[in-house]
């Protein structure tokens, strides 16, 4: 006697399957990691937030760096930047070079320019703010130039993660 009622297993979404193309598309390869880099920086970035605010910098001002635009704002951006290394990355890996190379000029232009902004009258309130934003730029630059093209070739992120 067979039995009817037994359910047909669902092998159509496996880890590693060549048939899994949420995973092996190249659009969804860079979008996704972009947002997993976007995810880890998020806790990143609220971490150093933090320990910068309670670190004995006194400084508590939260009018632009504050939780809600640290896990909107780097989630956005990064779902962003997955788009455009999937864009460099279609030129080969003279784009994904071409890519770094960009983003880390934006990061050292950004940087510049956050210890440059006039937030306040207070020239400490100032220091402080510049420390803050300096780190958060850097934070996000770094990963973006360094750690979307790592994580979108290494192969374990690609099995396991994705």
């Amino acid at each position: 006697m067979e039995n009817h009622n037994k359910v047909p297993q669902d092998e159509s979404s496996r880890i590693g399957d060549p048939n899994d193309f949420t995973s092996t598309f190249p659009f969804m390869k860079a979008l996704m990691t972009g947002l997993f880099i976007g995810i880890a920086d998020t806790i990143i970035c609220l971490l150093y937030n933090l320990l910068y605010r309670d670190g004995g910098h006194g400084f508590f001002s939260s009018d632009l760096i504050n939780v809600s635009s640290i896990i909107f704002g780097t989630n956005i951006l990064f779902v962003v930047i997955g788009v455009l290394f999937f864009a460099f990355s279609r030129g080969a890996m003279t784009g994904e070079v071409i890519f770094s190379i960009l983003f880390i000029v934006l990061t050292v232009i950004g940087a510049i320019a956050a210890g440059h902004v006039q937030r306040s009258a207070d020239p400490q309130m100032n220091a402080r703010f510049h420390g803050l934003l300096v780190g958060v730029v850097l934070i996000i630059g770094i990963s973006a130039a360094v750690g979307m093209p790592v994580l979108y070739h290494c192969r374990k992120f690609g099995r396991y993660v994705l």
